[in-house]
């Protein structure tokens, strides 16, 4: 007898594990979809709810039902599929929440739409703000359903709380990345279609304003002359709404009867007849409004409506989401303030200062990178883009602040190599031995050093500065050099005659600075005047045989006259005082006879 009970209880372990958790013959009842893990923070789907969708083979449409716990939404499923709370949706009278993530009801009710025969999918979601729960919990349910819906039913009781409204726009953004991330992990795009959203206010005893009125009010933009930033947060969540648009509409549905926890023991005519009359009506609304799921430009059928809601959940599941507490532009605003230091750090990094050209180039680069980083970690799209505009924006003030650093390095260098360059110039106007190789030479690699050195936005103002001090230099410079050069002719004659008579005692080196100081002295002040004397071409053979003494690249007379001249100044005295005496006098050139009253000196062969 024992034996046989083990037999009995395994066989039936066995049909279980076989035919699934649930009879695959009767789908006519609510499975659950998708369930929340043991940490109620994330989701996993649930294969018994995936396998009553897999079977069907029509284009399927689904209406999701959402608002807060303990509002009534799975006795308005029940009575939008016209049935019994023992065979439909569970609708619990506690004030826990009965449903658990997200349910659907087996069988599809089956529609016309525009001529093609759709199943129509009624989803139930587990209500938000029940405790025990995340923020992030209910926020992904909430956006699951928004994505996963055709006409998406926002149950509220009574009135349009700003609250609502905020959670809705978080929603909406929610299944927009989504969508997005579910096209980077398929590798296409996929459009995101918002579905129809029906505002249903369940109300008690309000009076006034219709309930379309009342939504339209709840949606229309506070004006914000002032500029308060509180309103422009509560505008921006409008805002953000735009992208159902047209898709949106209002429903009133008055409570079916006072006693709400014996709702289900009730029928039509036990309950308020106003309330069968709007229900019908809704249900009319609902069948109105439905169209079929379309992904990628086409309708799904249940293994295609099961394959995107697996991809939907790993997108979900992949990755930080923030919770409608931090709002998505907070979210962001990490994210903005990372790619606003990336382009700070990266453009620190440049040696300033730079051409204008230069730094645009790096602020273009910079800036690509940045927003690359920004489109690949920013989260949702309406808010995002506000974000966008204002990581442009932050861009923009700090590259101006580049543009004016630039402006000063610049300026600082380009100045300091125009003092270098007035200075160089300055002392080749005062040179001791004036030479106009010389001149040139200093003025070649002044200007030269400064095309080279001087970059950024104030080199062309610079260049303007450094074309007039170089040419009045130049001009300067050349009206004093012959001058200087005639004066410093006579003087030079002047001590050769002194070092031909009295130091070396050459006759013929005294004749020769006689003759040359007579000619400068006379016959060019009779026969030519100041003018003419710079044209003349003796005094260009005089000028290039001074320019070949004073300045070349090997020798620079200017630098070295003081030393030459001291070590010829010892040599002489060196020779006077001990070479004669050694050597004897051994001249090839008739000198001075210095012996008192004697004939004169023998000359040498």
């Amino acid at each position: 007898m024992k034996i046989s009970n083990w037999v009995l209880v395994v066989s039936i372990y066995l049909c279980l594990f076989t035919s699934g958790s649930f009879s695959v013959d009767n789908f006519h009842q609510a499975f659950p979809i998708v369930e929340p893990d043991l940490g109620h923070t994330k989701l996993r789907l649930a294969r018994e709810g995936l396998e009553a969708i897999r079977r069907i083979t029509a284009p399927i449409a689904a209406v999701a039902v959402i608002g807060p716990y303990r509002s009534g939404k799975s006795f308005l499923l029940n009575q939008l599929l016209s049935l019994s709370c023992d065979e439909g949706f569970g609708v619990g009278h506690m004030r826990d929440t009965k449903t658990k993530g997200i349910w659907v009801w087996g069988t599809p009710v089956k529609l016309k739409v525009d001529g093609m025969e759709t199943s129509v999918l009624y989803l139930d979601t587990e209500g938000f703000e029940s405790i025990g729960k995340s923020n992030v919990y209910d926020d992904r349910i909430f956006a699951l359903a928004t994505v996963m819906s055709s006409v998406l039913i926002y149950n509220l009781p009574e009135t349009v709380r700003e609250a609502d409204i905020s959670r809705l726009s978080f929603a909406v953004e929610l299944a927009e990345e989504f969508y997005g991330r579910l096209a980077s992990l398929c590798g296409q795009d996929v459009a995101f279609e918002p579905a129809k959203l029906l505002w249903l206010i369940q109300r008690d005893f309000l009076q006034g304003k219709s309930v379309q009125e009342m939504v339209n009010e709840a949606l229309k933009l506070v004006p914000n002359s002032d500029g308060n930033k509180n309103i422009d947060q509560v505008n921006q969540i409008r805002d953000s709404l735009a992208i159902m648009g047209d898709n949106s509409t209002a429903f009133g549905l008055p409570q079916p009867h006072l006693q709400r926890t014996k709702l289900c023991d009730m029928n039509d005519a036990e309950l308020d007849p106003v309330y069968v009359r709007k229900r019908e009506q809704l249900k009319e609304l609902v069948a109105y409004i439905i169209h079929p799921k379309i992904v990628q430009g086409r309708t799904l059928n249940g293994k295609e409506f099961v394959s995107f809601l697996e991809q939907i959940i790993e997108a979900l599941n992949k990755g930080e989401i923030p919770s409608t507490g931090s709002l998505v532009e907070v979210f962001n605003k990490g994210i903005l303030e990372r790619c606003l230091k990336l382009y700070s750090e990266r453009m620190s990094w440049l040696r300033l200062p730079l051409s204008e050209e230069s730094l645009k180039k790096s602020h273009e680069e910079t800036r690509g990178a940045s927003i690359k980083t920004f489109d690949e970690q920013h989260f949702g799209r309406h808010h995002a883009q506000k974000s966008f505009e204002k990581l442009d924006e932050e861009i923009k003030k700090v590259y101006k602040n580049f543009v004016l650093a630039n402006e000063y390095q610049s300026t600082k260098l380009c100045e300091a190599l125009y003092t270098r360059c007035e200075d160089k110039m300055d002392q080749l106007q005062v040179l001791r031995l004036p030479s106009m190789a010389k001149f040139n030479a200093g003025f070649l690699q002044c200007n030269q050093s400064f095309e080279r050195e001087c970059v950024g936005p104030s080199k062309a103002s610079y260049e303007l500065r450094m074309m007039k001090m170089l040419g009045k230099s130049r001009s300067l410079f050349i009206k004093e050099y012959n001058n200087r050069l005639f004066n410093w002719l006579v003087a030079f004659s002047l001590v050769m005659v002194v070092v031909g008579r009295f130091i070396v005692k050459f006759f013929l080196i005294e004749i020769g600075a006689w003759i040359m100081f007579i000619f400068l002295e006379t016959y060019t002040r009779m026969f030519w005047s100041a003018e003419a004397l710079y044209y003349n071409s003796i005094w260009h053979v005089i000028v290039a045989a001074w320019e070949t003494i004073v300045y070349s690249p090997i020798l620079d007379l200017d630098r070295w006259a003081i030393p030459i001249c001291a070590a010829a100044a010892m040599f002489v005295l060196y020779w006077r005082c001990y070479g004669r005496k050694k050597y004897g006098s051994r001249w090839l050139l008739p000198l001075y006879n210095t012996h008192k009253g004697g004939s004169s000196r023998p000359r040498t062969d």
